[in-house]
């Protein structure tokens, strides 16, 4: 069970954690002047529909668009540390104090959002589409540490049964996308402030595959197919058993002559009767722990799809001082259960595989974000801005509280300029540092985040008074989490190292009709 337990655990492929900018459920780059400036929680503009829905109504009267197209590639790496490496047969030259490398490429290539709002007096009316969770999939195409050292950790243990190194195919894909939905209106009280509330509709749509074929085993003999390898240690071990059965048949009929005479039997005799029966319970307990290895035979395997709906409420306030604007948004944490459409039909003792059992629904709430944000006009045509996030991952649920892992929640600051070159030519850059309340408790490499630094630049243009293009750069540069690991009998991971690469380029369009 040992083993079975952990490759079963190395299945729940959880390939949570933003794609882009934000929290660990939570992407903030809802727009192209999003990537030109993360800095953008006081910004007036109609992106503002995500980051300051309350300033949105200092646009001026009328209907106003924002179309957006993002393209994100990134990376995971993690590399594993683990002796049992040094058996794969594709590990030739396998040095523990490198470790050994698995990446995941995840790919985003249209990633669009639609802003919209009408503004009439006082009132603005507003909407939006838009990636607000996920946001891509993430494919390892040689599966990862977790796998490939369930497989190092059996063929360690079948070294008194001959094996001498092992093989595998390993592979592994997750998809998840969270599409948000949001309506709300924002009023101007005065001049100067105003106020905001709506809500958002979260549809979350997720799907996971991953499995372990073609397990080898090497031998003297060559590598042979993982059943082949069974079969032949099945066979060899029945034999034994049985031999020393027989023997067990004979010693005990020979001291029993000794007992029917009423003369102790020889030290000699009683003595091979205890190594012979010792001998036959250790084939017997062998024969049991390759029972439990059946289930890798033919390989392992595991599809899920996951669905759900979630809502929750959104205010914001904006309020303008001489060249300064203030911002600051609350939204309410997003309660996700995402239901199971899966291979996994029954429920499992191993409770991280209940994960995906079919019919089940999954806690994935997407965490309250408190946003607050200041932009100060420093001359007619530059304005400087900064900005704070928290984001409530402890106060959400996810499944297993995996929240309760966390040493803290989320936190992001962020500064930018912008600077009107022409009337017609904008340039802005702007820089973001996320911070993960991260713990070796919460990082698998199934499921991982790590807190980074971005910057974006990029450039607006007004081809008419009533169109803006957009165009910009975005890239995110991780930290390296290094997680100690304490080895158990069926894991003899020491430690594993986390990173990721992330850039995005978008173009995007702002209509005033």
């Amino acid at each position: 069970m040992g083993k079975n337990r952990m490759f079963l655990m190395a299945m729940t492929i959880m390939v949570s954690g933003a794609t882009f900018a934000g929290g660990i459920l939570t992407n903030t780059n809802q727009s192209v002047s999003f990537l030109r400036n993360p800095a953008h929680d006081a910004y007036i503009g109609i992106d503002g529909i995500y980051t300051n829905p309350a300033g949105v109504i200092f646009l001026g009267d009328g209907f106003h668009l924002g179309f957006n197209w993002q393209y994100a590639r990134q990376t995971r790496t993690i590399t594993t540390f683990n002796p049992d490496f040094a058996l794969g047969l594709r590990n030739n030259g396998y040095n523990q104090e490198n470790g050994k490398e698995f990446e995941g490429i995840a790919n985003a290539p249209f990633i669009p959002s639609i802003q919209a709002a009408y503004n009439k007096g006082n009132w603005s009316f507003q909407g939006s589409i838009a990636i607000t969770g996920g946001g891509g999939k993430c494919e390892f195409s040689n599966g990862i540490g977790s796998f490939e050292s369930a497989v190092g950790a059996i063929a360690n243990s079948l070294k008194p049964l001959g094996a001498t190194g092992y093989d595998v195919d390993g592979y592994m894909r997750g998809k998840q996308f969270y599409i948000g939905f949001t309506l709300g209106a924002s009023y101007k009280i005065t001049d100067n402030l105003s106020v905001y509330g709506g809500a958002r509709l979260l549809y979350g749509v997720a799907s996971y595959k991953a499995k372990l074929n073609n397990i080898m085993v090497n031998t003297a003999d060559g590598a042979v197919p993982f059943g082949t390898f069974l079969d032949n240690a099945n066979t060899r071990i029945a034999g034994g058993i049985m031999q020393y059965a027989n023997g067990i048949s004979q010693l005990e009929a020979g001291i029993a002559q000794y007992t029917a005479a009423g003369v102790p039997a020889p030290e000699e005799l009683t003595q091979k009767l205890a190594e012979a029966q010792a001998g036959k319970a250790q084939l017997e307990g062998t024969q049991q722990s390759l029972q439990t290895l059946e289930v890798y035979r033919e390989g392992v395997s595991l599809m899920s799809d996951q669905t759900g709906v979630g809502i929750a409420p959104i205010v914001g306030i904006d309020y303008k001082v001489g060249n300064f604007n203030f911002a600051a948004k609350y939204e309410f944490k997003t309660r996700m259960r995402m239901k199971n459409s899966s291979t996994v039909k029954e429920a499992h003792a191993i409770d991280a595989v209940n994960k995906f059992r079919d019919g089940t629904s999954v806690p994935e709430d997407q965490p309250a974000l408190f946003t607050a944000g200041a932009q100060w006009s420093v001359l007619p045509n530059v304005r400087v801005s900064a900005g704070y996030h928290l984001f409530f991952d402890k106060q959400a649920h996810w499944y297993n509280h995996d929240e309760k892992k966390l040493d803290g929640n989320t936190w992001e600051v962020n500064g930018g300029v912008e600077w009107d070159v022409t009337d017609k030519l904008q340039v802005s850059g702007g820089l973001q540092k996320t911070n993960y309340g991260l713990s070796d408790e919460y990082m698998n490499d199934m499921s991982f985040v790590v807190s980074s630094y971005t910057f974006g630049l990029g450039v607006g243009y007004k081809v008419t008074d009533k169109v803006k293009v957009n165009a910009a750069y975005f890239q995110t540069n991780y930290d390296t989490y290094n997680q100690e690991v304490a080895p158990t009998a069926t894991n003899h991971t020491t430690h594993n190292d986390f990173t990721r690469t992330n850039k995005v380029f978008g173009l995007g369009v702002e209509l005033t009709i």
